[in-house]
């Protein structure tokens, strides 16, 4: 009583693994992640016309520009600044790098400041609230972090 059956090491992976569909490419590339680190592009220019105080404004914030010998894996590099030359600059952005715990810092000093908002706002709006009919303060909106 013989069985028609194929053998397991005959069977392979690829030949049960579905078809990729198509995805539109990213427009800029993204650069090998490193621990500790965080990656952003910024803008040095709009239109062909440079933008210095984007560029200083960032700069003061603690990005600092990524050197194309740092990053071989973004192969698009265009020359497009003899002031950026030795950066990784496209299509008027620039990629920059800072350290994580400073994006951290940047993130809870901007929460703390949108709390303080939506508290003067719910003291505002619970001021005018009588016990007699009160007004509702439901709040259910959530952000979720994509990283």
């Amino acid at each position: 009583m013989a069985e028609n059956r194929t053998n397991r090491e005959l069977e392979t992976r690829e030949k049960t693994t579905r078809r990729r569909s198509w995805q539109r490419p990213d427009l800029l590339p993204s650069p090998e992640p490193q621990p500790g680190w965080e990656y952003r592009w910024i803008r040095i220019s709009t239109l062909g016309a440079a933008d210095p105080m984007n560029v200083s404004s960032k700069l003061r914030e603690g990005w600092e520009p990524v050197k194309a010998s740092d990053h071989p894996e973004v192969q698009m590099m265009v020359v497009e600044n003899e002031r950026f030359k030795d950066n990784i600059v496209i299509g008027g952005l620039m990629l920059c790098k800072t350290p994580t715990e400073l994006v951290e810092d940047r993130n809870a000093y901007y929460q703390q400041q949108t709390d303080a908002q939506m508290s003067a706002v719910d003291n505002n709006f619970m001021r005018e609230s009588d016990p007699r009919m009160p007004l509702f303060r439901e709040r259910t909106s959530s952000v979720k972090s994509t990283r």
